[in-house]
């Protein structure tokens, strides 16, 4: 069933990208600050499932084209192999490295292994939410 509500669906794509990058800087955030991964796929998730209210599930799957079974199954290797991979290493599992970099226009960084974690986690919660959203819109 499609919505004619234009006053939600013009709202709904300004709040969507709000929200997309909200989550973005939770994720990076979430290193030094409340947040990461979770939280961010979260929002991420909620922007989605903001798009499918606004519009509805078939326009949604044709303007973002994504198997989120695979986007969690994915998740889930880059998760779990983050935290084992130090194993391989003589390290306990979960022991992260990290670095200092200088990136062009950033400058002085550090890179965290964490950043992988969580975004193994980021994709896990995405995946799993619009999984489960998809599967009870599916039920009409």
């Amino acid at each position: 069933m499609r919505t004619n509500n234009l006053i939600l669906q013009f709202t709904s794509k300004i709040v969507f990208f709000m929200i997309f990058f909200f989550a973005v800087h939770i994720f990076f955030a979430g290193h030094y600050t409340p947040g990461g991964g979770f939280v961010g796929g979260l929002l991420m998730a909620s922007a989605i499932v903001l798009l499918v209210v606004a519009y509805d599930l078939k326009t949604v799957q044709a303007i973002l084209p994504l198997n989120y079974m695979y986007m969690t199954a994915t998740g889930l290797i880059l998760a779990l192999g983050t935290a084992a991979f130090p194993m391989f290493l003589n390290k306990p599992f979960f022991t992260h490295s990290y670095d200092y970099f200088n990136l062009p226009l950033i400058g002085k960084t550090s890179l965290h292994t964490a950043a992988l974690f969580d975004l193994g986690v980021f994709l896990v919660v995405v995946g799993v939410t619009m999984t489960i959203i998809q599967t009870i819109g599916e039920d009409e």
